[in-house]
């Protein structure tokens, strides 16, 4: 009788480890983001699209852009990829852009820019993935 006890008592323990471990991941990667930049009046042609256009346009324009998603103009920015909308206006913390740009989805595939690509473009910055932030928080105009 002992023995099941212990037995149950070390399932119960390992199920509350897992839980707390899946939450606390959830967390590190939402800690992860680099703040929003307190920046106001954040706009599209203003401030994101020189983003874009020196890391992103590369793949993500033309005939052909990568996973059907273009950056070259706002409305297409909008549209999102073959997968659906990557911007979640009003809300950054959840818009798989941000994620991507982040490196902080676990799919290391999704990371943008990809970390060995043709045209050795470096990793966003802090302050590039605030200001994008920002600009999705205050509606992606």
């Amino acid at each position: 009788m002992k023995t099941t006890t212990s037995i149950k008592f070390i399932a119960i323990t390992l199920a509350a480890m897992f839980g707390l471990a899946a939450a606390a991941s959830a967390a590190d990667t939402a800690g992860q983001l680099p703040p929003a930049s307190t920046k106001t009046g954040v706009t599209y042609a203003a401030d994101i699209k020189p983003i874009f256009e020196a890391s992103c346009v590369k793949c993500h324009s033309g005939d052909k852009p990568k996973a059907r998603l273009k950056l070259d103009t706002l409305d297409n920015a909008l549209k999102g990829s073959k997968d659906g909308k990557v911007i979640t206006a009003g809300d950054s913390a959840n818009s798989l852009m941000v994620k991507c740009v982040a490196h902080t989805t676990s799919d290391h595939d999704s990371w943008m820019p990809p970390a060995h690509n043709k045209a050795n473009i470096g990793p966003l910055t802090p302050e590039q993935i605030g200001l994008i932030r920002a600009w999705i928080d205050q509606g992606a105009k």
